[in-house]
């Protein structure tokens, strides 16, 4: 299948239009404790500035993207390719059409960090929901090789890190950012700040780093 951005058409996504294809999607790409529930999402895109877009090449869905639009920057919030098409510089050929799109503005987004905590019960060769396992101090999670590519990916694109981290849930995050400016950790929480005020759910907790 080819993918040039002659043959590309995008589709702003609405709560109205949002189909199974994405749906799935978006329930698959991204680990669960990072996934805001579907209905909960489809009321934020009505409620928030939100550009929520489907890429097709031709009829063919390809991936989406999420974009967070804000006055001193731009959240890149969710971006996902189909798994089987994922190495095949979909992704690549989006993201440059997004960053040509932006142009002039500043564009931040969150990954998860290359290095991750360790929980207690890891640290004790011991998975939390009992199984027994074997893990590094740095590393408690099995996609540490995919974390390394996609933070490769972006740098590639140029976006640079910010070295600015918060933890949830055992998972850190960190900051990249393209375009002029700073990004710092008040910047992060008028941002927290921004999301609680249309949704937050009870179960995620920040931890603070080296805890």
């Amino acid at each position: 299948m080819s993918f040039l951005y002659d043959t590309m058409t995008t589709k702003l996504i609405t709560a109205a239009n949002a189909d199974e294809h994405i749906k799935l999607l978006y329930e698959t790409a991204f680990p669960e404790g990072e996934q805001i529930p579907w209905e909960d999402l489809m009321r934020l895109v009505e409620e928030m500035p939100l550009e929520f877009t489907a890429f097709y090449d031709e009829d063919e869905f390809i991936g989406f993207t999420i974009i967070y639009l804000r006055t001193s920057y731009d959240w890149f919030w969710y971006f996902a390719v189909r798994e089987d098409l994922r190495g095949k510089g979909f992704g690549q050929q989006i993201l440059s059409l997004l960053i040509e799109r932006q142009k002039g503005r500043t564009c931040v987004l969150d990954m998860e960090a290359i290095e991750q905590p360790v929980s207690s019960a890891c640290m004790e060769g011991e998975r939390p929901d009992g199984l027994q396992q074997s893990r590094s101090s740095s590393q408690t999670s099995g996609n540490r090789q995919q974390r390394i590519r996609r933070h490769a990916f972006y740098l590639r694109n140029g976006f640079r890190d910010t070295h600015v981290y918060r933890t949830y849930n055992d998972i850190t995050m960190t900051i990249m950012m393209l375009g002029e400016g700073v990004f710092t950790m008040n910047d992060w929480d008028e941002l927290v700040g921004e999301l609680k005020s249309f949704w937050w759910p009870d179960d995620i907790k920040e931890q603070p780093i080296g805890s």
